[in-house]
């Protein structure tokens, strides 16, 4: 079988990794980021271990920060299609969190078990760039194009908003998550009209940008926006 470009996609090292983390996620919730969730995808898509081995060699970190970067793509390639220019910047970024979590609602025990080691301290590197990634591109998308403290301020409140609604909406058992997306829409508001939340930022803006700048030389396909 061969990808858009007429190439197989088993030849093309991206793309494998990506087939190989979408049959690897049901096996996730019982096997756990790893190894036999890898070698488990694998044989699903009629590969042998030593391809799954290859592809994450680096285990579970490696596994995880796959399956990140695949949901930030595909929440970009969704808003991108979204009609985003009629609504409100604080739609917008509402918008492109529920995207982000609607898209992943099928997987959510695998998303609560990699939140579960990114939480552990020898992984706080991974997870800090994750999160940046995801409000980076989310803020983008929305139009952000801010050089200045405000740039930083924007992702640090943002990365906020989506960490506390994301664990909110990893335990929500209300009908179509309702209740995650009320949430989201209350967390927005507070920080819309916390002018406190606003001065916090400014004193800690004289060292996010060395924290952060390693991380801005990602960019997914939307970079190339205007």
């Amino acid at each position: 079988m061969t990808n858009e470009s007429g190439t197989d996609w088993k030849d093309d090292p991206a793309e494998l990794r990506d087939r190989l983390i979408e049959a690897a996620l049901p096996h996730v919730v019982f096997d756990g980021w790893g190894r036999e969730a890898a070698l488990r995808g694998a044989e699903d898509l009629g590969l042998g271990p030593a391809e799954a081995m290859r592809a994450f060699p680096g285990g579970a970190g490696d596994m995880i920060r796959c399956h990140l970067s695949l949901a930030d793509r595909r929440m970009t390639e969704a808003l991108i299609d979204a009609d985003l220019e009629s609504m409100r910047v604080r739609d917008r970024i509402a918008f492109a969190v529920r995207t982000r979590l609607e898209q992943n609602a099928p997987h959510r025990d695998a998303v609560r078990r990699a939140m579960s080691y990114l939480a552990a301290p020898q992984n706080a590197g991974l997870a800090a760039q994750a999160l940046y990634r995801t409000v980076d591109e989310i803020w983008w998308l929305a139009g952000d194009r801010s050089t200045d403290w405000n740039f930083y301020s924007k992702r640090g409140l943002l990365a906020g908003v989506y960490s506390s609604t994301l664990l909110f909406w990893l335990n929500d058992k209300s009908a179509g998550f309702e209740e995650t997306w009320a949430f989201l829409d209350r967390r927005i508001a507070d920080v819309m009209k916390a002018p406190k939340l606003m001065n916090t930022v400014k004193q800690v803006a004289g060292f996010l940008p060395r924290r952060l700048r390693a991380f801005r030389t990602f960019r997914s396909p939307s970079a190339s926006r205007s």
